[in-house]
């Protein structure tokens, strides 16, 4: 199973959604970075495979970040996959 989280500016939890299949995964990433280097602005539905019916749509200029990680059956710890900023020491 592949996530994609799109990071939303201004929105401290991603929009995860997910994908079976690598290609599937890729395709959206595309999808999602083509709608964010479009100059105008544009509505991007996205739906998820693992849990049928889970729809959002997000404005393409509000989007910040997206990311695709691979959730192996090992990974079940809990943790939520996204960006991580540390602190930079002086």
């Amino acid at each position: 199973m592949f996530t994609i989280d799109v990071s939303l500016k201004n929105t401290p939890m991603p929009v995860a959604v997910q994908r079976k299949e690598a290609a599937d995964a890729e395709n959206l990433y595309k999808e999602i970075m083509e709608a964010m280097r479009y100059p105008t602005n544009q509505i991007i539905e996205l739906t998820c495979e693992k849990e049928e019916g889970k729809k959002v749509a997000v404005r393409s200029d509000l989007i910040a970040a997206v990311m695709i990680s691979q959730k192996s059956g090992a990974a079940a710890s809990g943790r939520v996959p996204g960006f991580f900023a540390a602190p930079v020491e002086k």
